[in-house]
Parts: C-alpha cells; sequence; structure tokens
C-alpha cells in the first residue's frame, strides 16, 4: 500500500471514530475471548433500601395526584462533554433526582417514567406505576466492558445492575432499550388518540426528540404540548418548595461540611497571603473540604477580596489577598445526596476589621438579623427583602451617602439604595442552590412562608472603587452576610449559625483558627 493510499483511508475513518485512535484497542477474536474468560462470579445479596426511597415514593404521589391520567416523562439528563472525548462529573437533573432520591449515582441518560393506571391502582395507593430506565452494568463478556470509556465497568468502575437499583430505590427497573416503547406506546382510554405525555424539557434532547416525534404521530398539537410540560416542570419545581425531614436532615449535613470549609480557608489565610492569586488559595482550600465531605460545590465558590467583593458574582478568583482587605466568602458543599449549602461571611484578612469595615459589617448584619426575626409561618416571603433593605437604607442616610430620604428610596418608584445593593435578600435553598427557580411568583415571591421552607437571608453592601457617589473611605469594600434558614412551626432557625457572624466574634474565631 502506498503512503497515497493510506492517508485516503485515514479521511475516510468516520470522525466520532477518529477520538478513539489515541487508545490502540486490541480486536483480534482471541483477545476478545481471553478478555471475557476468568471473572470472579457476583456473589454480593442486594443492597438496603435507601433512606430517601420512601420520602421519594410520598413526592411521586404528589405528582401522581396532579397528572392523572397521563404519562410523565423526567430524565436525569446526559453526560456534558468539557472538552473534545472528556466529561464534566456527571449530576442528574434535580428534579430526577428528587422523585427518585438517586443523589450521586453516576447513571447518565436514565429515565423515570410514570404510566398512569386506574384510580388508585398504582404505586402505594397513586395513579400511576413508576419506572427507572437505565444502562445496567454491561456483561464481562461484552465489548462494552472494556471498549465503552463512558459506561464500560473497566473504565469508569462497576455499576449497578437492575436488581440491586430497584432494590435501593423501591422502583421498578428496565433497561434503556426499551425505554422508547415505554415513552412512545398507545395505551389506556385515549388509545385511539394517543396517550397524553407530559416531559420536563431541556435537560435531555434525545427524550425531547423521542416525546415530540411520539406526539406528532398521534396527532397531539407540539405548541399545546409545550404549555403540559411547562406545567409539569412548574410543579416538579413547587413540590420543593417545603422540605421533608430527609431533606432538612441532608441540608444540615451539607452546612456542617459547609462550615469545616470555611475554618479551612481561615487556616489558609497566611499562604494566600503570600501568592499572587491568594482567591485561588482560598478557592482551592474549600473545594478540598467538598470533595473530602460531600459531592462537590454545590455552585462556584465566590473567593473575593478588596473590590473583588463588589462584584455579585466574582467566581474567576484570580485576584490577590492583602492585609487590610475584607474578603468575602460565599460558598457551599453539596451532599452526596445533592443538597447544597450556601452561606456567605466576610472576613477581614488581617483578623481585625478597621472602623470602617466593622461599620459596615454591622450595618448588614443588623439587616440580615431584622430579616431573621420576622420569619414565621404566614409572613410573605417578598416582605423580607423590604425589611432588610430598610435597615440598609436606614443606615445609608445616616451616614449622609443616601441621594434621598429613606421613604423615597423605599418607594417603588424610587430605589436610590439598591445602588449599594442591587441583588434580592432571600432564595429558597434545596437540590440547587437557587431551588425552585421554576415555581410561579405567586408560590415563591408572593407566597406566604410555610412550615418546612428553607431559604437564604443574604443582605449586602457593595461600595465600588469607581463609585463616585460615595465618600473614598467606603470605595473598595464588599460586605454580605448569608445564612440559611428553615422556618418552623413559630419562627424560624438559624441552620447555619455555628459560623460566627457577630463581628467580635468572627475576629475571635479567626485569632483562634490562625493560631
Amino acid at each position: 500500500m502506498t503512503n497515497q493510499d493510506s492517508t485516503a483511508q485515514g479521511t475516510d475513518q468516520p470522525l466520532e471514530d477518529r477520538v478513539n485512535n489515541r487508545s490502540q484497542r486490541p480486536t483480534s477474536k482471541a483477545f476478545q475471548e481471553f478478555m471475557a474468560s476468568s471473572w470472579a462470579t457476583d456473589t454480593s445479596e442486594l443492597p438496603e433500601q435507601d433512606e430517601a426511597a420512601s420520602y421519594a415514593a410520598a413526592r411521586r404521589a404528589k405528582l401522581s395526584e396532579n397528572f392523572v391520567g397521563e404519562r410523565l416523562v423526567i430524565p436525569a439528563g446526559p453526560l456534558k462533554v468539557r472538552s473534545n472525548d472528556t466529561d464534566y462529573r456527571f449530576r442528574p437533573h434535580s428534579a430526577f433526582a428528587h422523585l427518585t432520591g438517586l443523589g450521586v449515582d453516576h447513571e447518565p441518560d436514565a429515565v423515570l417514567v410514570m404510566e398512569p393506571t386506574d384510580d388508585g391502582a398504582g404505586e402505594k395507593g397513586s395513579n400511576h406505576v413508576s419506572t427507572l430506565y437505565f444502562a445496567p452494568m454491561a456483561g464481562r463478556d461484552s465489548t462494552d466492558f472494556y471498549l465503552n470509556s463512558r459506561s464500560g465497568e473497566f473504565w469508569v468502575g462497576p455499576r449497578p445492575t437492575l436488581s440491586s437499583l430497584a432494590a435501593r430505590t423501591g422502583l421498578p427497573t428496565d433497561s434503556l432499550d426499551q425505554l422508547e416503547m415505554a415513552i412512545t406506546k398507545n395505551s389506556g382510554p385515549q388509545a385511539l388518540g394517543g396517550l397524553r405525555i407530559r416531559l420536563v424539557r431541556e435537560v435531555d434532547l434525545n427524550m425531547d426528540a423521542l416525546v415530540d416525534t411520539s406526539r406528532i404521530n398521534t396527532g397531539q398539537d407540539l405548541e399545546a404540548s409545550d404549555s403540559l410540560d411547562t406545567e409539569l416542570s412548574e410543579f416538579v419545581s413547587e413540590i420543593r418548595l417545603v422540605k421533608d425531614e430527609y431533606e432538612i436532615a441532608e441540608l444540615r449535613k451539607s452546612v456542617a461540611a459547609t462550615i469545616n470549609g470555611f475554618e479551612d480557608v481561615v487556616r489558609s489565610l497566611d499562604k494566600a497571603l503570600e501568592h499572587q492569586r491568594g482567591e485561588r488559595v482560598v478557592e482551592g482550600a474549600f473545594f478540598a473540604r467538598a470533595r473530602l465531605e460531600g459531592n462537590e460545590l454545590g455552585y462556584d465558590t465566590i473567593a473575593a477580596s478588596g473590590n473583588n467583593a463588589t462584584i455579585l458574582h466574582w467566581i474567576r478568583n484570580t485576584g490577590s489577598v492583602n492585609d487590610g482587605e475584607v474578603l468575602l466568602l460565599d460558598a457551599g458543599v453539596e451532599a452526596d445526596s445533592l443538597y447544597t449549602a450556601d452561606i456567605t461571611r466576610s472576613l477581614p484578612v488581617s483578623g481585625k476589621y478597621t472602623d470602617v469595615q466593622r461599620k459596615v459589617y454591622q450595618a448588614v448584619l443588623d439587616a440580615a438579623d431584622a430579616a431573621f426575626a420576622a420569619v414565621k409561618p404566614g409572613l410573605k416571603f417578598r416582605d423580607l427583602h423590604l425589611i432588610a433593605t430598610r435597615v440598609l437604607a436606614e443606615r445609608l442616610s445616616e451616614w449622609g451617602i443616601l441621594p434621598v430620604s429613606v421613604e423615597e428610596a423605599m418607594d417603588p418608584e424610587g430605589q436610590h439604595h439598591r445602588r449599594w445593593m442591587p441583588h434580592g435578600t432571600s432564595h429558597h435553598l434545596g437540590l440547587d442552590v437557587h431551588d425552585c427557580a421554576q415555581a410561579r411568583a405567586e408560590l415563591y415571591l408572593d407566597a406566604e412562608l410555610k412550615e418546612g421552607m428553607v431559604f437564604t437571608i443574604e443582605p449586602g453592601l457593595y461600595f465600588k472603587d469607581e463609585d463616585l457617589a460615595i465618600p473614598e473611605e467606603y470605595r473598595g469594600l464588599g460586605v454580605r452576610i448569608e445564612d440559611d434558614i428553615l422556618v418552623t412551626a413559630n419562627g424560624a432557625e438559624n441552620l447555619s449559625a455555628a459560623l460566627p457572624r457577630n463581628p467580635d466574634e468572627v475576629e475571635a474565631w479567626m485569632a483562634k483558627l490562625r493560631g
């Protein structure tokens, strides 16, 4: 064969196959036969049911009650490419995790299908039978075992069997090979026109295409179906607004791990001071704790020192950490169950607040405390923001910074104080750091607080270096204090109260950790 022939053959190789050129995998029949032989038989017993399983079943029952007679499709989502042939660590969609109870169980492409039944004939007396579809572990006599770098056991480690995941979740399971039939089949009283399907969309594009194809084939209107899917996405978000006992316990774990991470950061400050990218030292210290005690970060850490602390979502973390600055650390550990904390503290790098820093810090703390003191069932969620920001407006007025009266600023047509506090004071917290984000406004922003809700209280003041509307002494200072709040029967519990908040306590805590 000439060089020209060799080049032509290489050009004919499909693009999707070229990624494997680096692997030089053996393909001989002798190798395949040898590879399939002499493996120990798995004799392990089936695992016990997960603690989350019964709670997930109750959540599915709520979903079933609201969508009687309809097929519901909730995908976990696929792997996401980070670069070429490397993927991000897999995390299932939060609705899938909530309704199956599965946290870090690396099952990309898995799908929960809830099939309608006669009233009360379904799971635990509900109106649906739920089945979990996923790709079970490939047999060691298959080429996938050693050739498939995304799902082969030789590459990514053991995968669950259908029976083991059924035992853990309490759900019937089936192979992904059967998923298309389960989604597209027509059954029940609407068989002639096709059973109505609802899908949590934009999680898995393959599922979007499959469901839409099924709708087209059964004469369903795609535009009308979009509104059906929106209603499902709203509902699976809204049923997370009030947390059950399992969820609250998991959030407590994430908060405890996050507090440990904040302690690690304080211990790392001397090293951060010495490095030109000191913010990365801080970020790395917290990330190590997140991986040690949890699954991951709940979100990208904000490790912002000096003027960077006035950038609300500063996640580049490329700056230095300098003596005399305030370090704003906004970080949360995501537990293996995928529930995350979200805590912020603004720490004096030197270990002591300057007079101006302490004055601003105290104003933010007073705003947070005022909102916390008001929390109780029946209070409107949106009122938390008004309570906190009024305190900030009053302090800005006292300092001569607010250009109008407090009342004029608080008026919806004013809002001058929002120049230095442009974000909201609270958001729900749970599987997502901004949990329940698809919930309707009347059930989120305009809703009354209920026992079991978990959200943040996080007022702040941000005085940018380039802000000529403020005295120079304030410039380059950003302060935010954020805690995770559980609504109780008569008030509230600060889940993150063990992390010092009072400025004197913060200074003493830092001194103890730094020796």
